[in-house]
């Protein structure tokens, strides 16, 4: 795989909020999951993004996790944080915020707005990068967020802007081919899915994934694998997490609900409670989870 245009590639799994029984941070299992991380290989971390629970978080406790994860990284990799603030002046006051927390790389989230111009869309997205001095990437997911960019759109923000240099997206194999054919390599395509199609993901363009905090291992072996141009052994390794990637993307409350019972298991912790509102575990769904969480051995 050649070079990236940012500087960044590979596995950055997503750092689960674990919650005490008051709904506050807690923060061990946090701690324990970002040692285990690095551990295992991981080129980067992220926090703060859907699978972060962010929408679940308060100011307060979005600065906490952030430090908790960037304490414990200590520089060891670089760290991708989201800035899901609502509104230009929340998004750079908190780009600033992480990037004084160690932040490497900064994922924007769109505004919850919906059914507007994309005019509107790349103005706010502008505004915001204009005043960020770190790498930018934007959250590009529709599915999840109901508001996204087009290609041509984000080819675009790449043309206005030298440090727009990511789109974290959460596309099909076949979506992220043409994203990069259409945008011309003018910047580095992550994408999430829980890991889904990593190998055809990574042959269509992508430079890494982003996704949940569970198999970040079994992702780091097929990466790592097909950059050294061992396909058969990525194609193997993916063969073996497949069957939780697919148990866990039924939705994204789903994927944090078991993911994080998954990454307990595996780790031999308590991964804490599960705030409100969540998904409720159900008996057949935990034995599930056990079940993939066992097949895939302790951490």
């Amino acid at each position: 795989m050649a070079g990236t245009r940012s500087g960044f590639h590979g596995v950055y799994p997503m750092i689960y909020a674990h919650f005490d029984a008051d709904g506050g941070i807690a923060t061990a299992p946090v701690e324990a999951a970002v040692k285990a991380m690095i551990k295992h290989g991981v080129h980067g971390l992220a926090v703060l993004g859907l699978a972060s629970e962010v929408n679940k978080l308060s100011r307060a406790a979005r600065i906490q996790l952030l430090e908790c994860v960037s304490a414990t990284n200590a520089g060891q990799v670089p760290l991708s944080v989201t800035v899901a603030e609502n509104s230009v002046a929340g998004q750079v006051e908190f780009a600033r915020i992480a990037r004084d927390a160690g932040a490497k790389w900064l994922v924007l989230q769109p505004p919850p707005v919906s059914h507007i111009e994309e005019g509107q869309l790349l103005s706010f997205f502008s505004a915001v990068i204009d005043k960020v001095d770190l790498p930018v990437g934007i959250q590009n997911a529709p599915q999840y967020l109901g508001i996204g960019l087009s290609n041509a759109g984000l080819r675009e923000l790449a043309r206005r802007h030298a440090n727009f240099l990511v789109a974290k997206t959460e596309g099909s194999s076949v979506a992220i081919a043409r994203l990069v054919e259409e945008t011309e390599g003018l910047f580095d395509v992550f994408n999430g899915r829980g890991g889904y199609e990593l190998p055809d993901i990574l042959r269509a363009g992508a430079a890494g994934v982003i996704p949940g905090g569970e198999s970040f291992d079994w992702f780091v072996r097929v990466y790592d694998a097909f950059r050294r141009g061992d396909e058969a052994e990525a194609e193997a390794a993916y063969r073996q997490v497949l069957p939780l990637i697919v148990f866990l993307e039924e939705s994204i409350d789903h994927l944090v609900t078991y993911g994080k019972q998954v990454l307990g298991r595996r780790l031999g912790i308590d991964p804490g409670s599960a705030p409100l509102p969540s998904t409720v575990c159900t008996p057949f769904g935990l034995a599930a989870a056990n079940r993939f969480a066992d097949a895939l051995s302790s951490l």
